[in-house]
């Protein structure tokens, strides 16, 4: 009975929790991509992303526009899939907030690669 209460209790707090983060202001703006392959070589490019009460996700990553992009938060999670190009193939991106930043992978079928990737807020300029 006391686990029983215990995994309630967890549960009531879970879904509680993060409603703010789960809202589709915590991923619009502007943020830094971490592309790197080797920790001591940086790999940084910029992703700025406006996500519509309507569910569409415009904005750029890697300095391509964002073609066509949905953006949906559920299960506790908030995340975004769109696609660019690179003018030879299309890009297929997916990603999700995870606490302050934002774990993503990016698919590019014609290049045959999958790059695994983070984001920070973009810091302001000074």
């Amino acid at each position: 009975m006391l686990i029983a209460t215990l995994m309630t209790m967890a549960a009531l707090s879970a879904a509680a929790a993060p409603t703010e983060a789960l809202s589709p202001q915590a991923l619009s703006g502007a943020w830094t991509v971490d592309l790197s392959t080797d920790p001591t070589t940086p790999y940084l490019k910029p992703m700025h992303l406006r996500l519509s009460p309507d569910g569409a996700v415009t904005g750029d990553f890697y300095e391509s526009p964002i073609e066509a992009g949905r953006w949906k938060a559920q299960n506790g999670r908030l995340c975004v899939s769109f696609r660019t190009t690179d003018g030879v193939g299309p890009y297929h991106t997916a990603a999700c907030l995870a606490g302050d930043h934002i774990e993503g992978q990016t698919w590019a079928e014609h290049r045959s690669f999958v790059f695994i990737w983070t984001a920070t807020p973009q810091s302001p300029a000074p």
